[in-house]
């Protein structure tokens, strides 16, 4: 089995800043500001967390096919 990335790279699709984020591994994280644009970005519809809609890595529990918070995955 591969090791879990810890860390992501979020990216706000509004205007377009990326920032790198040590995701948590004991929670999903529903909301997160972007620190440029002060835009808040939420889960997209059928992900669970910011990390698996906007980060360049899905969160630690969908990396280990786990699924997260109820999610299905």
């Amino acid at each position: 089995m591969d090791a879990i990335v810890l860390e992501s790279v979020l990216t706000c699709p509004h205007c377009g800043f990326a920032r790198r984020e040590t995701m948590p591994t004991d929670a999903c994280q529903f909301f997160y500001e972007c620190s440029h644009c002060k835009a808040l970005l939420h889960a997209r519809p059928g992900d669970c967390c910011v990390f698996c809609s906007f980060g360049s890595v899905k969160c630690p529990p969908m990396q280990q096919l786990q699924g997260c918070c109820g999610a299905s995955g």
